[in-house]
């Protein structure tokens, strides 16, 4: 591929939380190694010392034209390998402000060298702004999560964000709000979480929209980590109300197609938590389709009730199970390790037929043949993975985008089934059962093979996400940085 005539330089500052961290990582290395951009990748200081803590220093160690950098959080300092709370750390996003402008102004490469900023962070952004750094967003989350968002002005404006009367939270999920949104209507609990407030001086709400005007009137272009065949729809109604916009994804298949050294970079090669991929061995004796893959990614909290009916549903089903359960994953907290926050009736009736992990390398596990469904969180990272890997989900969606997500499955790609907000154990069985065998779920299986063919072929060169990734070096990045490019 052509490279940039001289050394330009792009700061990454995603969003700190492994969901956002992971793919503006595989974004860094694809633009570094095929198209000749040196990096400067910041993490906060605590996800620098879980990366050292779960990879050792080679994780941070760099090379030529590829650097870390971090800065502190605000939040007080903890050693603990989990993620930090989401609501505390972005109330504490501008206190990251004037670290980042001294590292841009004092640590990066100055004036023989271009530089441009890429992020998801507003007040980031806005602090690019403010000294003169161009900046591109990237959003690392669904291109219909981003288009709900963008609805919520409309939807305060028209009085009813925020809400009006308790009968209006969830649980009325027959009740649709017509916000414009591409696919259709919306249910109330299809959007994000954030706006189920009554509360007109809710902080998270302000936050939202705040960032979505952000997007709107800072950066010079947005990109989505997605790819057009997927969102096709939102993606063209976009284009009427933001900058320019690209769908280039899924990275981890880009970075495939890319070759070369970087292309074991995708999730599995850049956790911040230590994975235990004895999981993969367990797999390798089973019969093709026949696991169920559950696990909730790095931020979702259980209670000890929901696990217990998880746990019982799994068990019930009759099929084997693969489960990912964080050391901080249940909410109300549980000492000694995954096997504690368990029933011991479950962990007897269920011996040799499940695995349970702390963490695993989850792109693997979805691409082996035996995983049979996923029961997912629908966080994207974990939804554009099971596309990839043509696996159908079971849809039990928590926070943030993953409500708009699991509906997209669930009713545009028909890949999965949609659980309750909180499902009993009868429910998860039943599920279960309808996603790994029956006419229900040959049909759901059949359109995760093709969506998973899609996928490939949108990575290709000269498809789809190859090409818009070419046209933001070319539209984007390089005229930013008042460069042209050479072949």
């Amino acid at each position: 591929m052509a490279a940039p005539a001289a050394k330009s330089h792009l700061a990454f500052f995603p969003f700190p939380s492994q969901g956002h961290v992971t793919p503006a990582f595989q974004l860094a290395r694809l633009l570094h190694h095929c198209h000749g951009f040196d990096v400067t990748f910041v993490h906060t200081e605590h996800n620098r010392r879980r990366l050292l803590r779960a990879r050792g220093p080679g994780a941070l160690a760099g090379e030529p034209g590829f650097r870390f950098a971090a800065v502190p959080d605000g939040l007080p300092p903890s050693d603990e390998d989990a993620a930090r709370d989401v609501a505390a750390l972005l109330l504490s996003l501008p206190t990251m402000v004037p670290h980042f402008k001294e590292l841009v102004l004092s640590e990066l490469p100055a004036a023989s060298c271009r530089r441009l900023l890429v992020s998801d962070v507003d007040p980031i952004l806005r602090a690019a702004q403010e000294i003169g750094l161009p900046c591109v967003t990237f959003w690392t989350t669904s291109a219909s999560s981003f288009m709900v968002m963008q609805q919520v002005r409309h939807l305060v404006a028209r009085g009813l964000v925020p809400l009006k009367a308790e009968e209006w939270i969830p649980g009325q999920h027959g009740h649709r709000l017509g916000a414009g949104v591409a696919q259709g209507h919306a249910r109330l609990r299809d959007f994000p979480t954030f706006i189920r407030t009554t509360d007109p001086d809710d902080a998270m709400l302000a936050l939202t929209l705040r960032l979505t005007e952000c997007y709107r009137t800072v950066p010079s272009a947005v990109v989505f980590h997605t790819f057009e065949e997927l969102e096709s729809q939102v993606i063209s109604a976009m284009s009427d109300i933001l900058p320019p916009i690209y769908a280039i994804g899924p990275l981890p298949l880009l970075l495939r197609e890319a070759g070369g050294d970087h292309a074991a970079s995708t999730s599995a090669g850049y956790s911040l938590s230590k994975e235990d991929r004895a999981c993969l061995d367990w797999l390798d004796g089973k019969r093709p389709n026949s696991v169920v893959f559950a696990s909730f990614g790095s931020l979702v909290k259980l209670t000890s009730e929901q696990l217990a009916e998880l746990a019982w549903g799994l068990a019930s089903s009759g099929y084997e199970f693969l489960w990912v359960i964080r050391s901080d994953q249940q909410a109300t907290g549980a000492a000694g390790g995954t096997a504690a926050v368990l029933p011991p009736e479950f962990l007897a009736e269920t011996e040799g037929r499940g695995c349970v992990t702390s963490w695993c390398p989850q792109e693997a596990v979805l691409r082996h043949g035996a995983v049979g469904a996923f029961l997912t969180h629908c966080g994207w990272n974990s939804m554009l993975e099971s596309v990839c890997a043509g696996v159908p989900m079971l849809c039990w969606p928590f926070a943030a985008d993953q409500q708009t997500n699991s509906r997209m499955a669930c009713t545009e790609w028909r890949v999965g089934v949609e659980l309750s907000e909180d499902p009993g154990r009868e429910e998860v069985e039943a599920a279960i059962r309808q996603v790994m065998g029956g006419g229900r779920g040959e049909e759901m299986r059949s359109s995760a093979a093709e969506w998973k063919d899609k996928a490939a072929l949108a990575a290709r060169p000269g498809s789809s996400s190859w090409v818009n990734q070419e046209r933001v070096v070319d539209e984007v990045l390089a005229p930013l940085m008042d460069k042209k490019r050479v072949c």
